[in-house]
């Protein structure tokens, strides 16, 4: 059998089992068990985030939906009674669908559920992290809870995470109602904390090389990168194209606050709250070393904080360039 936890309760020097459920008890999945986790994450991992709950992906929802300090999203399935094998396969759809999710589908979850942008969320959590230098969703880890689980599920799980290191761990949980009417849950887990953190440690962080290098393309390799960037089905890729060169054109020089005026001018139904968080995503695209031909054209500045880029503007001897990529792209 797979890993099962039994309580027993002293009572008057005696030890008395105690055989409690959540069914038992009248608790459900949905409504008792999830907000008991969500309230604190810490029970599935020190270090998750939760952006989500019930996140609908391509197979069905996902019951909680987290990221964690590496910016890796967690995929989290949970079971009020055994962990079944099948559980496995299907954490395997959601996280297939979850790994093609883009920065700003995240960030849209994550406003509805917890009322903060993307940017403010992460930074509360993890405050000594920089977001900006962080690939969101480059890995996605799983994490299954239930109360007890299948013998062939835990093995699966040891042989995928040790031997070929599978962002994967099991959860199993044991609910206790005393005589005196306390209600206690416990935890063990398939991978123990101190081997997934060892795991973690000895991986390569994956973070995107960033750069204020600019580019030395020709004029004609120049337009031609932006021409295929700005033209790609990406939302921060048409906003830049929408709202950060139009607006870089009507002036010299654009600071951080007036760039966010531009984006309400642009769409008044942009919510004002979201506004900083897509500027950080213009912005981190902006310094990507691999976007050294948008370093190229556009000009930027550190006038209050080091991470924090502002006073954009176009390069002179680019300014027709881009005019003639805007105008061209407008046509199609």
């Amino acid at each position: 059998m797979g890993t099962e936890i039994k309580t027993w309760q002293i009572v008057d020097g005696k030890l008395v089992d105690i055989n409690t459920s959540l069914r038992d008890q009248g608790r459900t999945e949905p409504y008792d068990l999830e907000p008991w986790l969500e309230s604190n994450p810490e029970i599935i991992g020190t270090d998750i985030l939760i952006i989500g709950r019930q996140v609908m992906t391509k197979s069905g929802p996902i019951d909680l939906l987290g990221v964690d300090r590496a910016g890796n999203t967690v995929i989290i399935e949970i079971k009020r009674a055994e962990l079944p094998r099948e559980t496995l396969a299907q954490a395997i759809d959601y996280a297939s669908d979850v790994a093609e999710w883009t920065v700003d589908r995240l960030g849209e979850i994550c406003a509805d559920y917890t009322k903060k942008t993307f940017e403010e969320a992460f930074n509360e959590v993890f405050q000594d992290a920089d977001l900006e230098n962080i690939n969101i969703n480059s890995t996605q880890r799983i994490v299954l809870v239930g109360f007890s689980i299948e013998a062939s599920l835990e093995r699966m799980i040891e042989w995928l995470s040790n031997s070929y290191g599978v962002n994967l761990n099991a959860i199993i949980l044991s609910y206790v109602k005393t005589k005196g009417g306390e209600e206690l849950l416990t935890k063990t887990t398939v991978i123990s904390e101190e081997m997934e953190q060892d795991r973690r440690k000895k991986q390569k962080k994956f973070e995107i090389p960033m750069s204020d290098e600019a580019g030395t393309h020709s004029p004609s390799t120049l337009k031609q990168h932006l021409l295929d960037y700005l033209s790609r089905d990406r939302v921060t890729n048409q906003r830049m194209r929408d709202i950060l060169f139009p607006a870089l054109l009507k002036t010299k020089t654009i600071t951080r606050d007036q760039l966010k005026k531009a984006f309400i001018d642009f769409d008044s139904k942009y919510d004002e709250s979201k506004i900083g968080y897509f500027l950080s995503l213009v912005s981190s695209q902006l310094g990507m070393t691999k976007n050294d031909f948008l370093r190229q054209v556009v000009a930027y500045e550190y006038p209050r904080h080091h991470w924090e880029k502002d006073n954009f503007s176009i390069r002179e001897q680019y300014r027709d360039l881009v005019k003639e990529v805007l105008a061209e792209l407008s046509k199609k």
